[in-house]
C-alpha cells in the first residue's frame, strides 16, 4: 500500500509540473500580445495564482512604462492577503508606488500587512516591515516605528536588518519619531551580526550623524566588523569614521631628529664641535632645531580603525578602494597613503568611466604626493582609445611627476608630448603643448630643450598649434627675459611664416617687451618699419600689437634723449615727434598716420590714448614699461585641490568655487587635544542584540557539574574529584601532546583490565550455574531411585 501511494503522488507531482510548464509556455506566448483592462481585471479577480501572478506581471510591467495603473488599485490590494509570497511581493511594490495617491484605499491594507509581521517566515516579516515603511502616509508613523521596534527585537538578522534600513524612511515620514528611533539605532548599531550593523550605520548617517556619543561603545566591534560588511555598508561607515576620529581623536605631533634612523650607525664616528653642543645651559643650538622635524602621533583606536581598513584596498569595488585612500589621506600619515596608491592605479584596469573618476582621484592624491607616483609613469600614457576626459587627465599627472622623475622617464615624457603635438587632435595639440610649458616651469633644467620642442612648432601651418606654442614661449621668456634674448630675435625672423593672427601678435608683443635692451642697437624698429609696409593687410590683433610696439619703441627713443639731455645739462626738448627728425619719430608719425584711416573704431582710439600719453614721456614710462610678472599655469586640478577624495564635487564642480556643488560636505577640524571625549568609552562595548560573551555548552555542563553536590552513588565524588583536578590543571598550566597520549593509553589499559575483569567474573558464574546444574541432576537421580 506504501508503494501505491509514494507512486501516486509521484504522479501527481509529475502532472502539476507538467501544467505549470505549459502555463509557462503559454504565458511566455502571449505575453507580448496586449490585453485590456477588463481582461487584466479578470485576471486579477481569479481565484487561480497563476492567473493572478500573470495579471501582477502586466500591471507592474504598465507601471514601469509610465502608462496608467491606478484604476487597478483595488483589484491589485485585494489581494495582499495571499497565502502566495510572490503575489505578496507584487502587491507590496505596486502598493509602495500608488499609496501616495490612494492613501485612505492604502490603509486599508496596513492590518493585513501589520499582521503579517508575525508571520513565522521571517521573509514575510521582513517584506512587511519593509512594506510598512515604504508607505509614505504620514498617518501611519506611529504605527511603522512600532513596527520598526518590533522588527529590532526579532530573532531573526534578515528582520532586523529591514528594521535598520526603514529607520530612515519612518524618520523622513515624521520627524517627530527621532527619539524613539535614536533609541532603536543604539541597539542596531551593536549587533552581533555585522550585515545588521551595517544597514544601521546606513541609517545612523542619515538619521542623526552628530550623535557620535551612540558610536563610542560599539567603534572597536564596528572596526572589526567593517572587512564583512556590503559595500554599502563599508562606505558609510568609513564616512561616519572620518568624522568620528575627527571629532575624537586630536592630531598630536612630537618633535624627532632628522637624524635619528641613523643614530646607530654613527655612533662610533661621530665628533664633537662646538655648535653641535649648543649653548652649555641646555638651549639647542640653530643646527639642531633646523634639524627638528614633526612627526604625527596616531591614537592607538585610530591605528586599529586605519589597519582594519588595509585589507579593503583590494576590494573589487572602485569605491570602496578610494574610500580607503581618503580615509588615509584625510586621517593617517604619508605612509598609509603610499599604501593605497597601488590599489589606486589598479583602477586604471577598468572600464572607461571607472578610468575617468579614478583619474580624478588620481591626481588630487598626485597634487600632494606626486614623487609616489614615478614609478607608474608608464601608466599614464596616452592610448590611442583613451577618451579627451581621460588623455587630458593622463597628461596632467605626467606633468605632475615630471620634475620627481628620472632623466630617463623626463626623456620619455617630452618624446610623448612632442608626438602628441603633431597630432590631427586640436584639443589633443592643445594640451600636449601645454603639458610641454608645465614641464619646463616644473623642472628647469629641461627648460632648454621644451623650449626647442616648441620653437619648431611656431611655422606649423596649424595655427591652433602655432598660436599655443608661442603662448607657451611667451610664459618661458618672461620667467628669465635677459637669458632668451636671442630667442626673441629668432622668433622675430619666422614673423614672415608665422600666418596665424594669434602667433603674429604674440610675437609683435614680445618684440616690443625687448625693446629697451642694447639702446639703439635693438631689432624694434626695423621690426617696426617692416611690419608697416602691409599694415593694411593685417589682422587687428596684430595691427594692435604693431601699434603698441611703434609706440614703445618711440618711447624708449625718447627717454635715451632725456637721458643725453640731462648728462649734456641742457633743458629737454618738448616731445613733439612732428619736429623730430630722427628716424624713429618718423616712423610713429607714420603709424599714427595709418591708424587714423583703419576702419577700426578701437584701433582709433588707442592711437589716441597713446599719442595723449607720449606727451608725458614719465606717465608713459609707468604705464607702458612697467615689469610684468612672470605668468605661471598651474595644474588645471589645482581648483579642485582642498575637496574630498571621491566626492562628486571632486569630479563635477572643479571651478565650482570654496564650497562646491550643492550638498557637500567637508569634513571638521581636528578636535583640540583636551577637548576629545574620554577614550574610556571605548573600551567596554555594550552589548546588543546577540552580543555578548558566547559561552560554550561543554563548558556550562563543567560548571553546573562542579557546581553540583556530591552524592552517595559515587557519581558526585567522581565529578568533584574531575573538577579538583581541572582546577589544578589549570593552575599548573596546559597540558602538552604527551601528557594528553600518556592519558589516552592510560585509560585504554583501564579499560582492558576492566573488560578482563569483567570476563572473568562472567566465567566464574557460568562455572557456578554449571556445578548448580549438577548438583541438581544428581538430586534427581537419587529421588527417582528411592
Amino acid at each position: 500500500m506504501e508503494t501505491i501511494a509514494s507512486i501516486s503522488s509521484m504522479l501527481e507531482n509529475a502532472r502539476e509540473l507538467t501544467i505549470d510548464a505549459a502555463s509557462a509556455t503559454r504565458l511566455s506566448r502571449s505575453s507580448n500580445r496586449p490585453l485590456d483592462r477588463s481582461q487584466i481585471k479578470k485576471l486579477l479577480d481569479s481565484r487561480n495564482d497563476r492567473d493572478v501572478l500573470e495579471g501582477l506581471r502586466r500591471v507592474l510591467s504598465m507601471m514601469y512604462r509610465g502608462q496608467k495603473t491606478l484604476p487597478f488599485f483595488s483589484s491589485v490590494v485585494k489581494n495582499v492577503a495571499s497565502p502566495n509570497l510572490e503575489i505578496r511581493k507584487l502587491v507590496y511594490i505596486y502598493l509602495i508606488h500608488h499609496a501616495e495617491q490612494e492613501p485612505d484605499l492604502a490603509l486599508l491594507s496596513i492590518n493585513t500587512i501589520q499582521k503579517s509581521l508575525s508571520d513565522t517566515n521571517p521573509q514575510v516579516r521582513a517584506l512587511a516591515l519593509k512594506t510598512m515603511s515604504g508607505i509614505r502616509v504620514p498617518v501611519i508613523s506611529q504605527i511603522v516605528s512600532l513596527a520598526i521596534k518590533k522588527g529590532v527585537a526579532d530573532m531573526s538578522p534578515y528582520v532586523r536588518r529591514a528594521a535598520a534600513l526603514a529607520i530612515p524612511k519612518c524618520y523622513r515620514l515624521d520627524p517627530s519619531q527621532l527619539a524613539q528611533l535614536v533609541d532603536c539605532l543604539s541597539t542596531l548599531i551593536g549587533d552581533k551580526q555585522y550585515y545588521v550593523a551595517g544597514a544601521a550605520v546606513t541609517a545612523f548617517m542619515e538619521v542623526c550623524p552628530e550623535r557620535i556619543d551612540l558610536i563610542h561603545k560599539h567603534y572597536r566591534g564596528l572596526v572589526k566588523k567593517i572587512v564583512d560588511m556590503d559595500e554599502w555598508s563599508q562606505l558609510a561607515t568609513m564616512r561616519m569614521m572620518a568624522f568620528y576620529a575627527r571629532k575624537c581623536f586630536p592630531r598630536r605631533t612630537r618633535s624627532a631628529k632628522a637624524q635619528d634612523n641613523n643614530n646607530n650607525n654613527n655612533n662610533n664616528n661621530t665628533t664633537t664641535t662646538t655648535a653641535d653642543l649648543g649653548d652649555f645651559y641646555g638651549e639647542p643650538s640653530p643646527s639642531e632645531e633646523a634639524a627638528e622635524k614633526k612627526v604625527v602621533v596616531l591614537d592607538p583606536d585610530l591605528v586599529l580603525f586605519l589597519n582594519g581598513i588595509r585589507p579593503l584596498l583590494q576590494s573589487r569595488n572602485s569605491a570602496v578602494v578610494i574610500a580607503v585612500a581618503r580615509c588615509y589621506i584625510e586621517l593617517g600619515t604619508p605612509e598609509y597613503v603610499k599604501d593605497a596608491i597601488g590599489p589606486l592605479m589598479a583602477l586604471l584596469r577598468g572600464p572607461q568611466d571607472v578610468q575617468q573618476i579614478a583619474l580624478y582621484n588620481i591626481v588630487s592624491v598626485c597634487l600632494a604626493m606626486p614623487r609616489d607616483f614615478v614609478k607608474y609613469a608608464s601608466h599614464f600614457l596616452v592610448r590611442a582609445t583613451d577618451p579627451p576626459q581621460v588623455w587630458e587627465l593622463k597628461l596632467e599627472v605626467l606633468t605632475l611627476i615630471f620634475p620627481h622623475a628620472t632623466p630617463y622617464v623626463k626623456s620619455l615624457v617630452l618624446s610623448e608630448l612632442e608626438h602628441f603635438s603633431g597630432s590631427s587632435n586640436k584639443a589633443l595639440v592643445k594640451e600636449a603643448v601645454r603639458a610641454i610649458g608645465r614641464c619646463a616651469q616644473g623642472d628647469p633644467a629641461t627648460a632648454s630643450r621644451c623650449l626647442r620642442l616648441l620653437l619648431g612648432q611656431i611655422t606649423s601651418l596649424d595655427g591652433t598649434l602655432a598660436a599655443e606654442s608661442l603662448t607657451v614661449i611667451r610664459h618661458l621668456i618672461q620667467q628669465d627675459p635677459q637669458g632668451h634674448v636671442g630667442t626673441v630675435v629668432r622668433l622675430a625672423k619666422n614673423l614672415d611664416s608665422a600666418t596665424d593672427p594669434q602667433a603674429r601678435a604674440t610675437i609683435i608683443w614680445l618684440v616690443g617687451e625687448f625693446a629697451g635692451l642694447n639702446g639703439e642697437d635693438n631689432i624694434a624698429p626695423d621690426v617696426v618699419r617692416i611690419l608697416l609696409r602691409d599694415f593694411a593687410n593685417e589682422s587687428e590683433a596684430a595691427k594692435r600689437q604693431i601699434l603698441l610696439l611703434a609706440a614703445k619703441v618711440y618711447l624708449h627713443h625718447l627717454n635715451r634723449q632725456s637721458e643725453k639731455q640731462t648728462e649734456d645739462a641742457a633743458p629737454p626738448p618738448p616731445p613733439d615727434p612732428e619736429e623730430d627728425d630722427h628716424p624713429i619719430a618718423k616712423l610713429w608719425n607714420y603709424t599714427l598716420l595709418l591708424v587714423r584711416y583703419d576702419t577700426s573704431y578701437d584701433l582709433r582710439d588707442r592711437a589716441r590714448m597713446y599719442r595723449a600719453l607720449l606727451a608725458v614721456p614719465q606717465l608713459a614710462t609707468l604705464m607702458l614699461l612697467a615689469p610684468k610678472p612672470a605668468p605661471q599655469a598651474p595644474s588645471p586640478s589645482e581648483t579642485r585641490k582642498g575637496f574630498r577624495l571621491g566626492s562628486a564635487t571632486l569630479v563635477l564642480a572643479g571651478g565650482g568655487g570654496l564650497h562646491g556643488i550643492r550638498g557637500y560636505e567637508a569634513l571638521p577640524n581636528w578636535v583640540a587635544e583636551g577637548q576629545e571625549p574620554n577614550p574610556r568609552l571605548r573600551e567596554t562595548e555594550a552589548p546588543g542584540y546577540g552580543e555578548g560573551k558566547v559561552v560554550p555548552a561543554s563548558r556550562q555542563l563543567d560548571a553546573a557539574a562542579r557546581s553540583a553536590p556530591k552524592s552517595a552513588n559515587g557519581l558526585g565524588a567522581a565529578v568533584g574529584a574531575g573538577a579538583v583536578a581541572g582546577v589544578v590543571g589549570a593552575a599548573v598550566g596546559a597540558k602538552t601532546l604527551d601528557d594528553w597520549l600518556a592519558e589516552e593509553e592510560e585509560e585504554e589499559e583501564e579499560e582492558e583490565e576492566e573488560s578482563e575483569s569483567v570476563e572473568d567474573d562472567t566465567d566464574d558464574d557460568e562455572d557456578e550455574e554449571d556445578e548448580d546444574d549438577d548438583d541438581d541432576d544428581e538430586s534427581d537421580s537419587s529421588s527417582s531411585s528411592e
